[in-house]
């Protein structure tokens, strides 16, 4: 997958691991957070008035909040795409690679996941596709060195190595 059509798809690209993590929360939020706040909801009108009862108010705001997550989960599983790490030819940067590079500035070797969006963890090295770093080293190949805009600035990488996998 090149780097122009990855960017332009509005497809959620996910591991078979985040895939299952982003279902079973979706089942949570419906099985088990909708019941607990209709509970709320239905002791929050057992206390009377609803013109200024706090209770159901607040009860009322995390049913919205939690509708809201259900459908976004609900819309991002719809356009999901599973990354086939087994499939990944590692000729060049691409979602489900892991890409060691070398900071140009300081000499500093990295390692860093290239994931979607859902999966990315930048405390863990794990980022997103569409972040700064992610998107700028996406479709570079071994010993390219790449400048990316940062906030902070602009950071040149080395690409050292490409790898399969997402852990």
């Amino acid at each position: 997958m090149d780097k122009e059509k990855v960017m332009n798809e509005e497809r959620v690209l996910l591991s078979k691991k985040g895939f299952n993590e982003m279902k079973k929360k979706l089942e949570y939020l419906k099985s088990v957070k909708r019941k607990e706040i209709s509970e709320k909801i239905k002791q929050a009108i057992a206390f009377g008035d609803l013109s200024e009862n706090a209770e159901y108010d607040a009860a009322k705001n995390q049913q919205a909040f939690i509708e809201n997550e259900i459908a976004r989960l609900e819309l991002e599983l719809s356009k999901a795409e599973i990354i086939d790490e087994e499939s990944i030819v590692t000729d060049q940067v691409k979602v489900g690679c892991k890409v060691t590079v070398m900071n140009m500035n300081n000499k500093k070797i990295s390692k860093f996941v290239i994931t979607g969006t859902f999966e990315s963890d930048p405390e863990n090295h794990k980022i997103s596709w569409t972040s700064p770093v992610g998107s700028g080293l996406i479709g570079h190949k071994i010993g390219e060195t790449v400048a990316i805009k940062i906030p902070k600035g602009t950071i040149k990488y080395k690409i050292i190595k490409i790898e399969k996998g997402t852990e």
